[in-house]
């Protein structure tokens, strides 16, 4: 099923073209679409909300906003267990991002000069969460948490309703759990379309988050500058490190794991051995028809699904570095060893029992990756997604009267009199 390469230059250069091109243009009917969908939102406002929910949705809503009623019905409609687990993985969620938290700083130089930075929270902040078949409990919480770990003041849900004009009952407990109280059932494009320019009912945002459709990602697109984003995710990737020790079932399994989610995904293996290559491959052949997205993974696996055989670990951990992918396993028996030698990936797993799905679910990492090679200059969402930085000074009499001719002197040599004639006013009240 994995397309087995010769790794050498000119095949790897092949290899990383072949991922980033997964996507390929954007159709011009989608972007035109959604363009005017969000200047319909921009002009009409809540009217505009309710006429596309019941063209797209075919729900026709009497109001935006979800009750607290519906949200307590939420937790009549789903399992015990499952609200236990999610409440457990939000924990982990917060442990981990509490210590992403960074603080501004003050330093005090010579003569009255005080320089600083102030760490502050973003005001606003809206989370789109897809619903139907389709719907991620788990992306709730890894969007929502590190967002009221940064201190955001108001977090808005905004999610598509349901045929019955209510919402999915798992989205519900989610953001119940996760401390979400604005609630709006509006999917789409024209969601994003909202949260960018404000409604009558749904406010305006700073920063829009969260996965969606392809309109969903043009929409994202399109209102960054007038709102902040946080990526244009493309399709799911793996890329497995493993010896000749690694179990081949637990290989086969992980691949599949991102396979299933897009005929688009990535499942790469990077091995030291062609022996547990081909073991992987029947592993591959048995476990794929036990599982109720065969087609979509057999068809990933057919057309991005690679493996390549090196001579070291460090060969494939090179090879993994030159592809940046989104999810990194290790499966050697150290794998810390390795770690230090790891320069481009969205998150790494480490170790032989450490499958992405940890990862995905309940570890406490967010699994908001960067996707399509952007590992080398992105991060995973996190508290820093939610927060903005700013800067403040102080000079003292003295400290001007000490350093002014030299700001002066910069300031004339880039011509900017007006500049150097705000310092020389202070230093003899004579304009230039």
């Amino acid at each position: 099923m994995l397309n087995l390469m010769e790794i050498t230059e000119k095949n790897k250069k092949v290899l990383i073209n072949e991922l980033k091109e997964r996507i390929g243009e954007t159709e011009q009917e989608v972007i035109l679409s959604v363009t005017n969908i969000l200047s319909n939102v921009r002009k009409q406002g809540d009217k505009s909300l309710f006429e596309f929910t019941k063209k797209f949705d075919n729900v026709e809503l009497k109001s935006l906003e979800v009750s607290k009623a519906e949200i307590d019905d939420c937790f009549n409609k789903v399992e015990e267990d499952f609200i236990k687990a999610l409440e457990e993985a939000k924990t982990n969620i917060e442990d981990y991002h509490k210590k992403q938290k960074s603080n501004g700083f003050l330093m005090a130089k010579d003569n009255g000069v005080y320089l600083g930075q102030r760490v502050l929270p973003l005001e606003r902040v809206g989370v789109y969460v897809p619903g139907g078949t389709a719907a991620y409990p788990s992306s709730v919480l890894m969007n929502v948490i590190p967002a009221k770990v940064a201190g955001v003041d108001e977090i808005i849900m905004v999610t598509p309703p349901d045929k019955d004009g209510g919402i999915n009952p798992y989205i519900g407990v989610a953001a119940r759990i996760a401390g979400i109280t604005k609630i709006y059932k509006v999917g789409g494009a024209q969601a994003i379309g909202a949260l960018a320019y404000g409604t009558e009912t749904i406010e305006k945002v700073d920063k829009i988050v969260g996965p969606g459709n392809i309109f969903v990602a043009i929409a994202k697109k399109l209102v960054f500058g007038q709102v902040d984003i946080d990526m244009i995710a493309g399709p799911s990737e793996i890329l497995v490190i493993a010896d000749e020790k690694s179990d081949p079932a637990f290989i086969a399994a992980d691949l599949m794991s991102q396979a299933e989610h897009d005929k688009l995904a990535s499942s790469i293996l990077v091995t030291t051995s062609k022996e547990l290559y081909e073991k992987v491959e029947i592993e591959l052949e048995k476990q794929v028809k036990t599982l109720e997205r065969e087609d979509i993974i057999r068809t990933s696996l057919k057309d991005f699904g690679k493996a390549i055989i090196c001579e070291t670990i460090e060969d494939c951990i090179d090879i993994s570095n030159t592809i940046a992918p989104e999810h990194l396993e290790i499966m050697v028996d150290e794998p810390m060893m390795y770690l230090g030698l790891i320069k481009n990936a969205g998150s790494v797993f480490l170790g032989r029992y450490c499958p992405e799905p940890i990862g995905d679910y309940f570890g406490g990492t967010n699994h908001v990756l960067p996707t399509s090679g952007t590992a080398r200059f992105f991060s995973p969402l996190s508290v820093d997604s939610f927060i903005k930085k700013s800067s403040f000074i102080y000079y003292s009499k003295e400290a001007i009267m000490k350093n002014g001719k030299k700001i002066i002197t910069l300031a004339n040599k880039e011509g900017l009199t007006a500049h150097a004639n705000s310092v020389k006013v202070r230093l003899n009240n004579e304009c230039l």
